[in-house]
This record gives C-alpha cells, structure tokens and sequence, in this order.
C-alpha cells in the first residue's frame, strides 16, 4: 500500500459528502434486495431508526458505566430480552459484544478459564466441534493454543457419535450450530447437549444467525428442534443482533445458564499505574452508537414487529426453495430458517452463482458441496420472483457439459 498525504486544508461536509457517494457507486445495491450476505435489509424503517439511535450515542462509550449509565441500563435491557427469548433460567446473565466472532471468542475463554478452576485442566485443550462450525471457533483457538478437532458431518449435521468418540480428557468444549452458516440447519442440539452432560464438557450453541430470528418463527408454529436453554446441559449461546435482530452492525449478544458461569468471562488486567483495569469483554472502548441501536430497534419492532419481518424471511426461503426445485436445483437439507443452499447434478452451481454475479446478485456459495448459498432479509420477499428469473436464465447459460461428478457431491 502506498503512502497517502493528509489533506492540507479541510473540506466542508457537502464535498466529502459528494466524494463518499461517488465511491459508493460500485458497492452491492443492497437496498434492492441483490445482495444475500453482509447485509441484513429489514426496511428503510429500520435503517431511520439504527441510524438516528447510532448517531445520538456516537460519541458515548461503553467502557465507562458510570460517566453513561444509559448505555449500561440499554445494555441490560438488551441482554434481558435475548435471556428471555432464549428460554433462559433464572439467575442467567450475559454481554453484548462487536459481533458473532467476537461472542464465540468470550464464549470459548469463558469455558475454558472455568475449565482450568473446575475441572483443573491443563493445555493442551481441545475443542469438538462439527464441520459446519464457524470459522470463530478456529480464531478462538488460535489465540489460546487450544487444539480444533473438527469432525465430519453426518447428512450436513454434527454427527453425535462421532463427536463424542473425539472428545477426550483434555476436551473443554463442544459446539453445534442453530443453524450453521453454510446450510441454514439446525444440529441436533439436544443430543449434543446430553453427551456434553455425560462426558462433563462445556455446550456451547452457536446461535449467531438463529438467536433473534428462530425464537420468532417459533412464535408462528414452525416446528423446530429445541436448540436454547430449554435444553438442559447447553452452557452458553451465542446471538447477533446485526443480523436478524436488525441492529446496527458492531452489535452482538453472548449468553451464560448462570451468572457463576459468566464470572469467568470478564478480563481483569492489572495493576498498572492505574490501578485495576475489569472489562466484560476483549474490547476496551465499546461504541455507545452500537449499544443504543440495538436497544432502539428492538423497542421499535417488538414482538409483533419481528414476527412480521421474520414471517417475510421464511416466506421468501420458501419462494426461493420451491422456485429453485423447479428448474432442477436441490436443496440442501430441510432449512427453517433464513439461509439455504442449492446444488444441482447437471450443472455446475458455482458457474451459475457466476451468472448470477453479473446480473448484479451477490450472494455466497459453498465449495462442499459446490452450491450456491443465501441468506435472505425481509426486503428478499419483494425480489424472490425477479431472483427466480434471472436464476432460470443463468441456468440457460451454463452447459451441461462443464456440470461436475456426481462425487463432488458426495458427503
């Protein structure tokens, strides 16, 4: 990267205005519903709402609770409700933090400091988890020398007993999905959550994309798997906030059964010429904005309101999925929730999700198996049938003859 100088003389705010809009030109049209990844669309109300939220706290801190008690009491009131709708015992506790990275890393330290007073146990650590886990978890584990041991998956779900045959005496953690990031599928949680029992590990339920939404389409009679703290043996979950609670993005929530599990979680660094320096989290300064917006948004949807955009979500998975089997895609596993993946045995799905790509749809895809991936918004109700189209003719342009083995599909 070169060197670049500072401006000599300052600019007004219209002219760096103009400039930031000028460079936005090449970014994804998200408000147009093209984009199913990094972008959660819940409506240009929503969007008023964190953006208003955001810039009244922009300046505030979260490191300081007592200069902004308001940032620590919408803290609280966030974290209440996330406890509340994941079915969380009394006595319960948890944290916001900048996101589903950052709530797996405070997850895994948390488990494994109550590892070493509990159960005394000695690096090298390991952790269990499923194929399907997030990439966090390996991040997590960089940071603290612990050993990942990833096991294959068994019909694109945690296979339980070849997890359990992996755990061993050095094992601080297992984990499954509600739902995994590839597939949109929910682990068998309750099964996980058992051996975790049996075997005295932690259970830990990565609910960064489910957390805020599953509770909702719950609410409306979609029958599935029991995946919170109803379940009895899951030790912490963890849930974005920006993604399908539709906060601000640098917004996330990670839970604890008890407040005794949490204790271990907080940093106490020190001393210094200060003195003692506790955060909850790794962060030291936390943006008010990103605080404040997701206690906004969440008063601002309630219940009924997240029903309604959740209701939207599903609605549009199953526009897509029933679309897409038409014109010879597969879906992925049963999905419930926001994300789903097809394939297809005639063509290649990553020379189509290309296609896709210049008709202006950005969105994901999966290289095991080759498919193509979305997460879909509220706003992707309005624009599944147009997807659909530009789907269908960039299956035109693809030939059959560059379709992969049936191998590459096999799991």
């Amino acid at each position: 990267m070169t060197k670049a100088a500072l401006p000599q003389h300052g600019q007004s705010w219209e002219e760096i205005e103009a400039l930031m809009r000028a460079k936005a030109q090449g970014d994804v049209k998200w408000r147009e519903g093209r984009t199913g990844l990094y972008v959660f669309n819940a409506g240009p109300d929503v969007e008023r709402v964190q953006k208003a939220a955001y810039a009244m706290f922009s300046a505030e801190n979260g490191l300081g609770p007592a200069a902004f008690p308001s940032l620590a009491q919408m803290e609280r009131e966030v974290v209440a409700i996330g406890l509340g709708l994941l079915n969380a015992p009394g006595g319960a506790a948890g944290a916001m933090t900048s996101g589903g990275t950052d709530s797996i890393f405070m997850a895994v330290k948390t488990a494994r400091d109550h590892a070493r007073t509990k159960r005394k146990l000695k690096e090298p650590m390991n952790l269990v988890i499923p194929f399907t886990a997030h990439p966090a978890f390996d991040k997590a584990a960089a940071v603290m020398d612990l050993e990942v041991r990833r096991v294959p998956v068994n019909d694109l779900l945690a296979d339980v007993a070849a997890m359990e045959a992996a755990i061993d005496e050095a094992t601080l953690l297992i984990a499954g999905s509600a739902p995994c990031f590839p597939y949109g599928l929910i682990d068998p949680i309750e099964a996980l959550a058992e051996v975790a029992q049996r075997k005295g590990v932690w259970m830990h339920v990565d609910a960064c994309v489910g957390g805020y939404l599953a509770p909702f389409v719950r609410m409306e009679g979609a029958p599935l798997p029991p995946f919170d703290f109803a379940v009895p043996g899951v030790s912490s979950i963890s849930g974005d906030l920006h993604k399908y609670g539709y906060a601000s993005k640098g917004a996330s929530t990670v839970f604890f059964r008890s407040n005794d599990l949490r204790e271990y979680m907080p940093f106490d660094a020190g001393p210094w010429p200060m003195g003692r320096m506790v955060t909850p989290t790794l962060a030291g300064t936390r943006p008010g904005g990103a605080i404040a917006a997701a206690w906004a948004v969440m008063h601002f949807l309630g219940v009924d309101g997240y029903r309604e955009k959740q209701r939207a979500v599903v609605s549009a998975r199953e526009k897509i999925e029933a679309g897409a089997a038409r014109l010879g895609f597969r879906v992925l596993g049963k999905p419930q929730l926001g994300i789903l993946a097809f394939t297809h045995d005639s063509v290649d799905p990553l020379q189509v999700h290309a296609k896709m790509m210049q008709r202006g749809w950005f969105t994901a895809a999966n290289l095991e198996p080759r498919s193509i991936h979305l997460m879909l918004s509220p706003k992707h109700n309005e624009v599944a049938e147009q997807y659909l189209a530009d789907l269908e003719a960039s299956l035109r342009d693809v030939s059959p003859a560059t379709a992969p083995s049936a191998a590459t599909y096999a799991n």
